[in-house]
């Protein structure tokens, strides 16, 4: 069976990105939460453009086998470490500052901070009424929160009709951030196609964020999300669906990172 390889034309980013540890050829950014909220501040405020990708194992693990989608994580502003791996990797290498940035707080705090500069928020994803649910509760918890819009796509690509109509409702809106739900890598494949196209500064995959904001899905305790096990706990909330991506790509990344380590495998990131 053929391959064919396709080439994705990035947006160019007019502000620079930091600094980022190579992790099996995925430029992981070295940064903490403050450092990300302050990165996306200068981005809008300086008329920028760009996306964020909140990259975990899976993510990493599934570009491995993908060029295409390794481009797309390392032409991000930033590919924020989601997942405890990422950082305990990071952090022994060196890189002190580098946190874990979980898109789930990523997007509380965002939503935060944004209340003092009037940033205007659009919600795109998740499945029918979980965008509206979820601007409901955001705009509950935080006072003056600007909600310019939401919208459910269809759960496959966008026709050209459909293309149309949402870059004339996101023309009309007119959000700073607009929030991507799709889910990995999905998510990220729409930020690199629509980032150019869409008239908005910043773009934000934060996958399952819209779930637990919204009340959808249960989110596990801050204990076990900080001690690296929350992936079991999403496992046994969603097995069917996930049981693949972990019981599969966790004994694949510990594999290739023991390589990576060793010296016996070079997995040198593109920017």
């Amino acid at each position: 069976m053929s391959t064919v390889t396709l080439t994705v034309e990035l947006p160019e980013l007019t502000l620079r990105s930091p600094s980022r540890t190579d992790i099996l050829g995925v430029g992981v950014s070295v940064i903490n939460m403050d450092d990300a909220i302050r990165q996306c501040d200068e981005l809008i405020r300086s008329n920028g453009q760009g996306y964020v990708c909140a990259t975990d194992v899976h993510s990493v693990t599934e570009a491995l086998s993908d060029p295409t989608f390794r481009q797309i994580l390392n032409g991000s502003l930033m590919t924020a470490p989601d997942g405890m791996p990422l950082v305990w990797i990071g952090r022994l290498r060196g890189n002190t500052r580098m946190r874990r940035v979980y898109g789930p707080d990523f997007l509380l705090e965002m939503c935060r901070f944004s209340v003092q500069r009037g940033y205007r928020h659009f919600f795109y994803g998740g499945k029918p009424g979980i965008a509206d649910q979820l601007s409901a509760r955001l705009t509950a918890l935080f006072p003056g929160l600007n909600v310019a819009g939401t919208h459910t796509p269809p759960f496959r690509p966008l026709t050209a009709v459909e293309e149309q109509q949402l870059i004339a409702l996101v023309g009309q809106t007119k959000p700073d951030v607009f929030w991507v739900g799709l889910g990995s890598p999905k998510q990220e494949r729409f930020m690199a196609q629509y980032s150019g196209k869409l008239k908005c500064r910043l773009m934000v995959g934060v996958g399952a964020a819209f779930d637990f904001h919204s009340g959808a899905v249960k989110e596990a305790p801050r204990w076990l999300r900080n001690s690296g096990f929350q992936w079991l706990h999403r496992l046994i909330q969603e097995p069917q669906r996930l049981w693949r991506r972990y019981l599969l790509c966790i004994p694949e990344f510990l594999w290739n990172v023991g390589l990576q380590s060793l010296g016996l495998r070079r997995y040198g990131h593109e920017t």
